[in-house]
């Protein structure tokens, strides 16, 4: 298949990597990938790096000039699929297909709770403009048939598939020493750990309280990621007088590492989530995690069985919950093997793929007379 993918987001997130997940994986399969986002988009130059297909289009905003530019893309390139994933390059994407003699059937992923607006245009998008949706998560899909009256027939859920092959434990004990020492970590703290991207609803602001109150001198949080809260975390970490026990990594290339030196993993998102991929990553690195139910968190997530799951915006239930498995090892032993158990079950990237394959072939077949 000749599959185009449309991203309009300057940003860099857990989308962004399923997008270029998705396009390598495919490209793996045989299938012709390309990629169209704006030039200053970090996805264009990770794109750009990982050797993908990408063109550079000014379709950050809702204007008539990048309409035209895509309108002008794909009536010289032939796609049997468009693969959109944010309002606006939908919106774009819809509206050049709308104007082409035989456009190419358009499929819509959404990767976040966030509302969707109830009116009439967004009801052509979802219903008339697009042949089908994908969510990354049940609760995603519930909420667009309740919110919305979108038709379930039209929605599938597809969380996000990972590579097994390498998200994984570490090796043994040793590994892990190693690792640290590596990456400059404390070779005998009790590290909690978060990676994703900084902004506030994931919650990094808690987690900072959570361990700012922990009884626990050895302990040490790791923080990967950048993003619009940085300042602001920083300034939290001064107040509390933490800053000792606190590394900022940034963002990473390859999270596996740093994942791999954890002790808890804690991602307290409050909204807009899906199935987050950082949560799967770390069950396939066999890592105890502590989260809340924010969107379709609680289809991976179930308390007491592969996670711990807390309230939102709870600072001192998520330090509960930390101090429990920092005081039971058996209890994050469990958790985290129930867990490993779950994503190699169920969230490879191969079954992402296979899925994501069959939507595309049905919306083509839909489209063909």
């Amino acid at each position: 298949m000749k599959i185009l993918h449309t991203e309009n987001s300057l940003g860099w997130g857990g989308q962004e990597i399923r997008i270029l997940s998705e396009i390598a994986g495919m490209r793996g399969r045989g299938h012709d990938m390309h990629l169209v986002c704006p030039p200053g988009a970090r996805i264009f130059a990770e794109a750009t790096r990982r050797g993908v297909p990408v063109t550079a289009l000014p379709i950050e905003k809702k204007r008539l000039r990048g309409l035209l530019a895509l309108r002008a893309w794909l009536a010289g390139h032939r796609m049997d699929v468009i693969n959109t994933h944010s309002s606006t390059d939908s919106w774009l994407a819809a509206l050049a297909c709308a104007t082409l003699g035989k456009p190419p059937p358009i499929v819509r992923t959404r990767h976040i709770s966030a509302p969707v607006p109830d009116n009439a245009a967004t009801r052509w998008l979802y219903t008339r403009a697009t042949q089908g949706i994908v969510t990354t998560g049940e609760a995603l899909k519930a909420q667009l048939v309740r919110d919305n009256g979108f038709p379930a027939g039209r929605i599938v859920s597809i969380p996000t598939g990972i590579d097994l092959a390498r998200f994984r434990p570490a090796a043994s004990a040793e590994a892990r020493r190693a690792v640290r020492a590596h990456l400059g970590l404390p070779a005998q703290a009790r590290i909690i750990g978060i990676v994703a991207t900084l902004r506030s609803w994931k919650g990094h602001r808690y987690l900072v309280e959570a361990f700012a109150s922990l009884d626990a001198p050895d302990a040490h949080l790791l923080i990967v990621g950048d993003g619009p809260q940085r300042a602001a975390l920083d300034q939290l970490v001064a107040a509390k007088g933490i800053g000792s026990r606190v590394t900022f990594a940034g963002n990473q290339a390859d999270v596996v590492p740093w994942l791999q030196a954890i002790d808890v993993f804690a991602l307290p998102s409050y909204a807009n989530e899906g199935v987050p991929q950082a949560i799967l990553q770390a069950f396939a690195c066999g890592l105890p995690v502590v989260t809340t139910a924010a969107g379709a968190i609680g289809e991976v997530a179930r308390d007491g069985d592969t996670a711990l799951v807390v309230g939102m915006e709870d600072a001192a239930a998520l330090a509960r919950a930390i101090r429990r498995l920092l005081d039971d090892p058996a209890l994050a032993e469990g958790l985290a093997r129930r867990a490993h158990a779950l994503a190699q079950a169920r969230f490879s990237l191969d079954a992402m793929l296979d899925r994501m394959e069959d939507v595309f072939r049905a919306a083509i077949g839909a489209r063909e007379p």
